[in-house]
């Protein structure tokens, strides 16, 4: 399954996103049941929107654990890794970069949920593209813009 700009899916069965720069692929795991959410995550703030919750950091966290609990999830099991968040232009104000406030935002709800983090893999000035294992225990395997490969 492939996630898109501001879309989520939960599942145990792999999931992957294509093309992040400032955005974030938001993921939150639970270690116990080896199923998963991931989000792409577009923009820091929802500033009251509810449509498309996968596409703003201020609301992505709670619909993941909420689609994790759902199914089954106990909040206890769940730990979320963040990957993306890369400044994609060379900015003079700090104000601009979209993907050091995603990022910002996506830790902040994440401690407000009691939700570790157990993987940063954010920032730098380059794209990436990744998939997610569940059921492998989580791993991730990404592929950032210049072809390097890494698995977290």
């Amino acid at each position: 399954m492939i996630v898109g700009i501001g879309e989520y899916h939960v599942s145990d069965m792999p999931i992957s996103t294509i093309g992040l720069g400032s955005c974030i692929a938001l993921i939150i795991h639970d270690t116990k049941k080896n199923v998963g959410a991931l989000a792409h995550v577009m923009l820091p703030e929802s500033r009251g929107r509810i449509e498309h919750p996968g596409k703003y950091a201020d609301t992505a966290v709670t619909v993941l654990i909420k689609e994790l609990r759902s199914m089954g999830s106990n909040k206890t099991y769940l730990t979320a890794k963040i990957i993306g968040g890369a400044s994609m232009f060379k900015l003079s104000n700090s104000n601009l970069n979209i993907g050091k406030k995603n990022t910002e935002v996506i830790i902040s709800c994440l401690k407000e949920q009691n939700i570790s983090i157990d993987v940063t893999e954010v920032g730098g000035n380059f794209g990436r593209s990744l998939v997610y294992y569940p059921k492998e225990g989580g791993k991730v395997f990404i592929k950032q813009a210049d072809g390097t490969k890494k698995e977290l």
